[in-house]
Formats: structure tokens, C-alpha cells, sequence
């Protein structure tokens, strides 16, 4: 009896098994792949008249610490909060050539994660792009248009080099 018990009730297990592995394959095969994301705005670009004495404006008025390119905001990382992240506020001069192909007096840029696979994902999806990825020591760039031709600057940062950046120029961040 005790055998029979024990069979019926392996038996029971293996099937309800069977089902809840077949749920969980089912379910990871539907869900989109979450690969392609933004995580955070990277910087705000605009064209003005005089940079400088905007800058200077912000500076005095609401407290932005600015530098030569703007102010860079100094924020914690939601995921893990002993990491920093920065965001990039910066006037540019009116007669930029910069934000071209876009007619825009702004550009945002978006922090991303894993840059050459969200590059490729935008490129099968028709995104135009207006470059190639550029790199440098505190991340890499590209250059895309959504489809008011609003140019967008994607960003893949490396937040320990840009941080050394700030402090190698004597920048101070907006906290």
C-alpha cells in the first residue's frame, strides 16, 4: 500500500512539475526582451543667445554650480544608491551646428544601458541614425532622430570616469 501511495503521489509531483515548467517557458518566451531601455535622462542640450551669461544667470538665480559646458547634476542610482549619476545641463550657442540634422533649439540625452544592442534593435525597428557609436573614456555616443526629427544623443556612460573628469577640471556638481 505504502508502494502504491508513494508511486501515485510521485507521479502527482512530476506532472504538476510539468505543468509549472511549461508555465515558466511559456511565460519568458512571450515577454519582450527588456534589453533596449533608456534609464535616465543623460543631459539637457539648448541653443540660447549667450551661454556664458545664461550659465552665470542659473548660477546666481537657482543655484546651479556651473562650469564651461553647463552644470552636471549629481544624483544616486536608484538600484544601488552607493553609486552616482550624473546629468548634463548645457546652453549652447544659438549658430550651433551640433543638433543638425535637427532643426530643434534642444537635444535630451538619454542614458542607456548596453548601447551597440539598443543601436541595432532602433536600427531593425527604422530609426533613422545620424551616426556611428563614438567612444571615449566616460562612455559611448550615438546620434538618432525619433520621428519629428527631434535629434536624441544616446548616451552608455562610465560614471567613475566622468566623475574624475569633473574633479580633474576643478568642476564642482549640483546636488
Amino acid at each position: 500500500m505504502n508502494r502504491l501511495l508513494f508511486s501515485l503521489l510521485l507521479v502527482a509531483v512530476s506532472f504538476t512539475a510539468g505543468f509549472a515548467f511549461k508555465a515558466i517557458l511559456t511565460t519568458q518566451s512571450n515577454t519582450p526582451q527588456q534589453s533596449k531601455k533608456v534609464t535616465g535622462i543623460g543631459g539637457i542640450f539648448f541653443k540660447c543667445k549667450d551661454p556664458g551669461k545664461l550659465r552665470e544667470w542659473y548660477k546666481e538665480n537657482l543655484g546651479l554650480q556651473t562650469n564651461q559646458y553647463g552644470a552636471v547634476f549629481e544624483w544616486r542610482q536608484g538600484a544601488d544608491t552607493t553609486r552616482k549619476g550624473f546629468t548634463q545641463w548645457s546652453p549652447f550657442k544659438e549658430t550651433t551646428t551640433y543638433f543638425q540634422p535637427s532643426a530643434k533649439d534642444f537635444m535630451i540625452n538619454y542614458r542607456v544601458e548596453n548601447l551597440a544592442e539598443l543601436l541595432s534593435a532602433l536600427k531593425k525597428n527604422g530609426v533613422t541614425v545620424v551616426d556611428s557609436i563614438e567612444t571615449y573614456d566616460y562612455g559611448r555616443f550615438v546620434h538618432i532622430l525619433d520621428p519629428e526629427q527631434n535629434k536624441i544623443e544616446l548616451w552608455e556612460p562610465n560614471d567613475l570616469v566622468y566623475e574624475q573628469l569633473g574633479i580633474q577640471m576643478g568642476s564642482t556638481t549640483t546636488k
